[in-house]
This record gives C-alpha cells, structure tokens and sequence, in this order.
C-alpha cells in the first residue's frame, strides 16, 4: 500500500502540484527516489532519514520507493524534503492524518528542524489556485506566506511540531494575512534630486522615464552625474501597486533573493550589473532556469553604467525583452517565460577618452577609435531608447551653489499624478500598465492627433528619417508628457518636447 502527501515543483515563475509517493517492499534496506529528481532531491535520502530519527520516530527497515510524480517534470529544490519525511511516516503506519488538501514544503536539517525555502509565494498562489486548504511551510518564509489569503498558511519549525500538529497534539497559529495599506512606501534611497546640482535637462528626462516607464540613454563626460542622476531616479519612481508587489516578490522568491528578515519586495527594484556580466546573467537560466538582471528589474529600473562596455551579444540579449516585455529562455529541461517590463537607463561616455563632447577639454581620440567605440551600440538597440540626453559640465557657480533644487517628493508627485492617469486609462481592459507598453492598438486608441500634431510629426519623419518603430515611441512619449502636464490631448509641444529626446544621428 501507497502513500501519497503533496507538495509543488517550480517551474519558470508558476508552479505544478507534485504527488510525494511512498511504498515500503520487502528485501534489503535501500531508500530509491525517482521521477527526475536533480542532486539536492536524491541527497533528500540522507537528510530525511537522519531527520526522521531525530524526531522520535524510525525510519523503516524496509526497500523504500520515493515517487515523485508526474516523472516528466523535472524536480529541483530541497523543499521535497518535509512531504518525503510525512508520507514515510504515514506509510508506515507512525502518524494517522487526511492528506487531501494539504500541500507540504521545507527542507530538513539532519537535527529534525525546517529551513527555509525559495519559491513559497507561487507555490502558495498555485495551492490556493487548486483548492488546496493547508499549507505547510518553514517558519522563516511566514512573510511570503502572508501575502496569500483564501488558504490556510501553517508555519513549522520542526518535523517533530508537524507530526504532534497532524496527530492534533500541538496548535500551531496560521499566518496572518499581511495588511498591504503599512507595507506599501515609496521608495527609500539616499539620493535625493535637490542635491544634485544644474542637470535641469537630464532631470526632466528623468520625471518623463519615471512617469511612463521609457528607456534612457545618458551620455556625457566623466565626472557629469550620469551615474548620481541614474542611481536618483529611484527616488521619484512612483507607487508600487499590490499587483506589483505580488509580481515582483514571485521573482525574487523564485531566484532565492528574498530577506529571511522581510520576505517583501516592497519598493521599485533598482539593479545596475558590472560591464562584465554576461548574457547568461542578463537573460536568465542554468539548468533550472532562474530569472536575471533583467527580470529581477521587472517594473523597476536595469542600469547599465559603461553601456558601450558591455559585450555586444550581451547588449542584443536585451533587444526582444525591451519590445516585449518578456523573455523567453529555452533550455533542454524547460522553457520558461519570464516577465521583463523594465525601465533600462544606461549611461556611457562618447568616446574611449570621455571627451569627445566636451567644449573644455580636448579629445585624444582618433576618429576611427571613435566610430569604432560608439558602434559598440547597434542602431536597432538605440531606436528601442525613447529618451537621449546630453550631460554635459557643469558650471563653477551652479556647483558651489547654496540653494537647493527641486526635491524628489515633489518630482515623484507629479510622476504619481501621470502614473494614475494612465492607471485610469487602461484599466483591466488593457494588460498593461504604462504608456511605454503601448502597442500599435492601444497607440491608435490613446495617442490620436489633430491636423496640426500629425503635420508636425509629418515634418518630423521625413526630416530626422524616423523609422516606424521610432515614430510609435515618440508618439508614447509624448503621451506621456501630455499626461504629467495633465492634459487629455497630445499637442504640437508635446511632440516637439518628445522630438527633442531623439539622438542627433538617426
């Protein structure tokens, strides 16, 4: 006779229901795990066994068959290791419980006690999702437990607490559902707009990007702020909604990113990867696709300090992502899709000296040197950028200056008023949430023009030989701009503010 307890295996960003069978046979002792388990599953033998033992009860004498089914799904993680431990035990006759609707998942320490798990919140929502009415889980991921109501979430320390708990020996109390009103802030950072000095232009582009989700390229000589504008943008990034905060936390519980202390996400990501990350690291993937820098940047902010050192296939990897919105890996296991609706903002120098644009000092470069430097970029990766913008030097009287600028609460103010504009504006009807997710349907919905706005931008394509991509991205930029001066119709300076924003060379 079998014994079947449930637990869940992750694959991309959702998760799958696993059935944990167990038969106990006849002839010499061996424990045998099968249906595609990797390395830290068949490794689950030892800890469970030496758990088991540990928590006043034996482990069978027996030929143990551990099925994990369905078998054509991989199993990765060591979460299998508690629902392993509960159907040995149910099987062989040492607890009595109802199995049905009780999902199981942690990892056994040799001693008995649970350690903490990656990928708790998809399994929840899955769980609650299929009807499930219990969920076991380590204590320390109570926090991401919390964050799924309509299922009753059960923190566990140890084996020992969940077989007393089974056998209706100990109460435990289930997770209290988290109250999202005290955990929803703005974002907190050390930079702040009103100590960065002059670079009115630059922080313009920034309130457009934060407002409505667009692409910026900086570019300056060194010692500008390109870096100190990037790392402030955080600071005016409005809101994040609940919807986001469940998105955002799904990945970063996936790819074991989560603090024991605060299993929440709950402010706008912000990851800037050294120059010599790969494209691996960019993408995603392994074995077991994990998420990368750009979905750990999903509804936050990709820097990329030093854009043309990157690697060139590095920098193509991100061409798809950033016109849909995802990215798709492909490995021989699995194919996951993970969600990669980020704001990229890189900055670069404009040649391999940095002064190329620099009235004050002269550039050493060779013409060729600077062709070939700033071909690092392809063209078809440019035109995805909606927003370019020249730092340049700042002058002496602006930097020793007393007065301050405009602070970031103010700046973020006004990037959250266009930002629930467009929240209005889309609704549930459209799966978006910003203008710069804006496809063709929704661009000839929301960005209509007048006779006046589409000579302009007649003018526009014909003169600055904008292609059809860069027509659309203007026309959402524009939007977007509209929206933070608060205005229903698109206009003639509207359009001009967006043309202004294109690089100098098509």
């Amino acid at each position: 006779m079998t014994s079947k307890i449930y637990s869940a295996a992750l694959v991309g960003l959702s998760a799958t229901p696993i059935e944990v069978e167990v038969d106990l046979a006849s002839g010499l002792p061996a424990t045998i795990v099968v249906g595609l388990p990797d390395t830290a599953v068949q490794e689950a033998r030892v800890r469970v066994k030496s758990a088991i033992r540990n928590s006043n009860s034996i482990f069978p004498r027996n030929k143990v068959y551990i099925n994990l089914a369905p078998a054509d799904v991989p199993k990765a993680g060591t979460h299998y290791d508690l629902p392993i431990a509960i159907s040995v035990l149910l099987n062989s006759g040492q607890i009595f419980f109802e199995p049905a609707g009780k999902m199981f998942l942690g990892e056994l320490a040799l001693d008995g006690n649970i350690r903490p798990v990656t990928g708790v919140l998809p399994i929840a929502l899955m769980a609650k999702e299929r009807g499930f009415k219990k969920l076991f889980i380590p204590k320390e991921n109570s926090s991401e437990g919390s964050l799924v109501s309509g299922i009753e979430i059960i923190p566990v320390k140890s084996l020992y607490e969940v077989i007393g708990y089974l056998q209706n020996l100990i109460k435990i109390e289930p997770v209290k559902i988290m109250d999202w009103q005290k955990v929803l802030k703005s974002p907190e950072t050390s930079f702040d707009m009103k100590l960065i000095k002059g670079q009115e232009a630059a922080k313009r582009a920034l309130e457009i990007a934060a407002a409505g989700g667009h692409n910026l390229l900086l570019s300056g000589p060194p010692g500008t702020g390109k870096t100190l504008l990037a790392r402030a943008l955080p600071s005016i990034l409005p809101k994040l909604t609940v919807d986001e905060v469940l998105e955002i936390t799904k990945i970063y519980s996936v790819a074991g990113l989560l603090n024991l202390n605060k299993n929440l996400v709950t402010a706008r990501p912000f990851r800037s990867p050294h120059h010599t990350t790969s494209g691996v690291a960019l993408v995603g993937g392994g074995s077991n696709p994990k998420p990368g820098e750009i979905s750990l940047s999903h509804r936050g902010v990709l820097f990329l300090d030093e854009f043309p050192e990157f690697t060139r296939a590095a920098l193509e990897n991100l061409r798809q992502p950033l016109e849909d919105g995802v990215v798709t890996v492909a490995r021989a296991a699995a194919t996951v899709t993970f969600p990669a609706q980020f704001t990229l903002v890189a900055a670069q120098n404009p040649c391999p000296c940095g002064y190329y644009s620099d009235p004050t000092k002269a550039c050493i470069c060779t013409p060729s040197q600077i062709m070939k430097y700033q071909k690092k970029i392809s063209g078809p990766l440019l035109d995805r950028i909606d927003l370019h913008v020249e730092v340049g030097r700042i002058e002496y009287e602006k930097l020793s200056s007393d007065s301050n600028a405009e602070s970031s609460d103010e700046i973020q103010k006004r990037a959250q008023a266009a930002r629930d504009i467009q929240t209005a504006r889309f609704g549930k009807s459209f799966n978006i949430k910003t203008n710069s997710e804006m496809g063709i349907k929704e661009i000839r919905e929301f960005c209509g023009l007048d006779k006046p706005e589409q000579d302009f931008m007649k003018a526009a394509v014909v003169k600055m030989y904008l292609s059809a991509r860069s027509y659309h991205r203007m026309l959402k930029l524009a939007r977007t701009i509209a929206d933070l001066a608060g205005e229903t119709k698109i206009t003639v300076n509207h359009l001009a503010e967006a043309l202004q924003y294109r690089p100098r060379v098509e």
